[in-house]
């Protein structure tokens, strides 16, 4: 997988740092900015779990779908399914996937 400060450039590379801030859950962009000019006063673990949790993707094992940590965490944390079959298979397979461990 992609650092995050590198998934963090493409996104504002893609869009804009206004638009990058507000996916985030930051008021204004200097966040973004301070940190992509290595200037952020303060430690950047949050930002850094923040952008992966947002932006990097994974790849499911059991559809073979790429999905984001925070659909993946949704996904294995949710409560068993019992309307669908499909769906209850999907979450068996989450309980024991190789991916639950990463979630932060």
């Amino acid at each position: 997988m992609k650092d995050w400060l590198t998934i963090l450039r493409e996104e504002v590379a893609k869009t804009s740092m206004a638009d990058v801030a507000a996916k985030l859950d930051y008021n204004n962009h200097t966040t973004i900015s301070l940190v992509l000019k290595g200037t952020y006063p303060a430690k950047t673990d949050k930002v850094a779990a923040k952008v992966l949790e947002t932006f990097a993707r994974l790849t499911c094992p059991h559809t073979s779908i790429e999905i984001t940590h925070a659909e993946c965490r949704k996904l294995a944390t949710s409560a068993v399914p019992t309307s669908s079959p499909q769906a209850m298979r999907h979450w068996r397979a989450c309980q024991s996937c190789p991916n639950k461990g990463e979630q932060k």
